[in-house]
């Protein structure tokens, strides 16, 4: 696994959170939207093997650093061996608690030397997100659900078709929408792993076609009327590094 300078790490709360949303997006990748793939490379026959999220948004099975101690801290070692002596869900559902000690612990190595404040704002922005184990195990999913039953909200949600015409979709969930509803029940934000929820705005990637909250990639839907095709930040990205 490669990791860059120490002298180039984050040091303000937001470079940490940044960091943190990052690598911990790579992570949630992994155990949902690339879970075959992920879990086809953790191979039991392997030596002892770990799961990093990368500030790119990426993740990567891998073996661990070498050098001792490491330049960061290190994820749970050997998160192959149980695989195929485990459900595979709660076997995942480890894995997510064995990730968020972990994103926990190199945000707050990288916040050495933040005050009390500055440390207090820091796990204040991290605690507005799910956990990696919450979007895992879908707990956050049916508190949600649970929510939306009890009241009527509206749903807003923008797609775009072959031709690049924008989509939007609003009702209020006592008109029902069926299909629709069903459609994205399972689906998680590319950013910040949330689940679906009706009464805020989702806006779709044309390239990955990942979905993602509009305030995660700060798009609203006046200006997502305007865009002709929509890249994430990470394909966008991509192309430039090309």
């Amino acid at each position: 696994m490669e990791v860059g300078p120490i002298s180039s790490a984050p040091r303000t709360v937001e470079e940490i959170f940044k960091d943190y949303s990052s690598r911990r997006a790579g992570i949630v990748r992994a155990l949902t939207h690339d879970v075959d793939e992920f879990y086809a490379q953790c191979d039991p026959e392997k030596e002892n093997l770990c799961l990093y999220g990368h500030p790119n948004d990426s993740w990567e099975v891998n073996l661990p650093a070498e050098e001792v101690p490491p330049e960061l801290p290190e994820p749970a070692l050997g998160i192959n061996f149980a695989r195929d002596g485990m459900n595979r869900r709660d076997w995942l559902s480890l894995i997510a608690v064995h990730s968020d000690s972990w994103l926990l612990s190199v945000a707050f190595y990288l916040g050495a030397r933040l005050n009390r404040n500055e440390r207090k704002r820091l796990f204040s922005m991290i605690n507005e997100l799910p956990t990696v184990f919450e979007v895992v195990s879908d707990r956050r999913q049916s508190k949600e659900k649970s929510s939306m039953d009890s009241a009527s909200k509206s749903k807003l949600a923008t797609k775009r078709s072959s031709d690049g015409q924008i989509k939007s979709n609003s009702r209020t969930a006592d008109e029902g929408y069926g299909e629709e509803d069903d459609e994205h029940s399972e689906t998680l934000c590319g950013t910040c792993g949330g689940s679906y929820s009706a009464d805020e705005f989702w806006i779709a990637c044309d390239v990955c076609e990942r979905w993602f909250h509009g305030k995660c990639v700060k798009i609203t839907p006046a200006k997502a009327e305007s865009i002709k095709q929509y890249k994430c930040p990470s394909c966008s990205s991509k192309k430039g590094r090309q």
